[in-house]
């Protein structure tokens, strides 16, 4: 193989997303991965300031992922905000945040989060990120960026269109409001510049809404990033509770749901998640279906299915709570799949830990894997 043969190769193998961090981390993270062999590239500076920090994507060819993966794993980035006892100080406010991204179901979601408001007694905060990023479709690793004048021009032609898009979405759901189609919520939206899950992660960790309500393409993903989407990114990210409203789901009020299926694997944190979900649900006469995933030969499961639904009814005794072992003798989407459809699930609720890089690439958690293969509506509720 000729030289430039093998350099065009390599210019177009795939690349892949490792990371997301600031410029400062990004690059950091790339000076670490190219002292172990690895080329890295940095994507999503800003054309306006390259040099500024701001929310990147570390990318390498496709084939160094598995090597990369063992390194990134030992690089802690975790900030001080992350910390588990900074975030209990901050209190949790009445407010659902609704990140918004102006698509065809938009305002499915946003009519999902207006009656969760109007339930709760919450303020509705609706946010948009919009990014203006440099994305060649293969940039030899080491070439530069280069900033033109109309790159600005460029910029306020983004953030101009950006601003009339939210301005008409806000004047859309006020006229809503108007003609009763939402209940009269007080709103308020902002726009930042970034990547739209870490902005959202961000805005969570710092403002702590009581939920966050997000829009998924469910069973029509398609094309998907290695990491996933941003709702997968923002769960795997924060701890406010988050409900994935797919494309195609019929419920928009949690009203109007009978029965929701919680999953349980018998962990502590799981009966702070459920009192998190009554909190939500505890209004309206919702059946309750506890479940675990295991083989029907394990008795030991339906024993303690049984003692955790009697714990559960003695702290809500109005409660209509019914357990099931799910015999998982097929792939879990499947399962949950037919379980839903066999006893008209209007909800999936889980609790769900944070997971490392390559845990979530290689074994994606029940609710990653359940947001690209399903049309029922999650609610995630993250380990406390």
């Amino acid at each position: 193989m000729k030289k430039d043969d093998k350099k065009q190769d390599n210019t177009e193998q795939k690349l892949v997303t490792v990371a997301i961090h600031s410029y400062e981390k990004a690059v950091i993270l790339k000076s670490i991965l190219e002292s172990e062999g690895i080329p890295a590239v940095i994507h999503g500076v800003s054309i306006i300031q390259p040099t500024v920090p701001g929310n990147v994507r570390v990318r390498i060819n496709e084939n160094d992922l598995p090597r990369a993966l063992t390194i990134i794993e030992q690089v802690d980035f975790t900030s001080s905000v992350e910390s588990m006892d900074d975030l209990d100080k901050v209190k949790v406010k009445n407010e659902i945040l609704i990140p918004v991204d102006f698509s065809d179901y938009t305002m499915k979601t946003c009519e999902f989060g207006f009656n969760l408001a109007f339930d709760t007694g919450c303020d509705v905060k609706l946010i948009h990120s919009f990014f203006t990023p440099y994305y060649p479709m293969a940039v030899p690793f080491g070439d530069s960026f280069s900033v033109q004048t109309s790159d600005k021009d460029l910029y306020k032609n983004i953030k101009d269109k950006t601003e009339s898009e939210m301005s008409a979405l806000a004047k859309n759901i006020k006229q809503k409001i108007a003609d009763k189609e939402f209940p009269d919520v007080k709103f308020s939206y902002m726009l930042m510049e970034g990547l739209p899950e870490e902005e959202v992660i961000s805005y969570s960790k710092k403002q702590r809404p009581r939920a966050i309500v997000m829009g998924t393409r469910g069973s029509n993903a398609k094309d998907l990033d290695l990491i996933g989407s941003v709702t997968a990114e923002v769960i795997d990210g924060c701890r406010t509770p988050i409900f994935a409203i797919p494309e195609n789901s019929k419920d928009q009020d949690i009203s109007q749901m009978k029965n929701i299926l919680f999953l349980t694997n018998f962990r502590e944190r799981e009966f702070k998640a459920f009192d998190i979900m009554m909190g939500f649900i505890k209004p309206y006469p919702i059946k309750v279906y506890l479940a675990h995933m295991a083989k029907k030969e394990d008795v030991w499961d339906e024993i303690k299915l049984l003692g955790t639904q009697k714990y559960l009814k003695e702290q809500y005794p109005d409660l209509d709570i019914e357990y099931k072992v799910i015999d998982r003798d097929k792939q879990l989407e499947v399962i949950l799949e037919e379980f839903v459809e066999e006893n008209k699930i209007d909800m999936i609720a889980m609790s769900s830990s944070r997971r490392g890089l390559f845990a979530r690439i290689f074994n994606p958690g029940i609710a990653r894997r359940m947001l690209f293969h399903s049309d029922t509506p999650l609610l995630v509720i993250k380990g406390l």
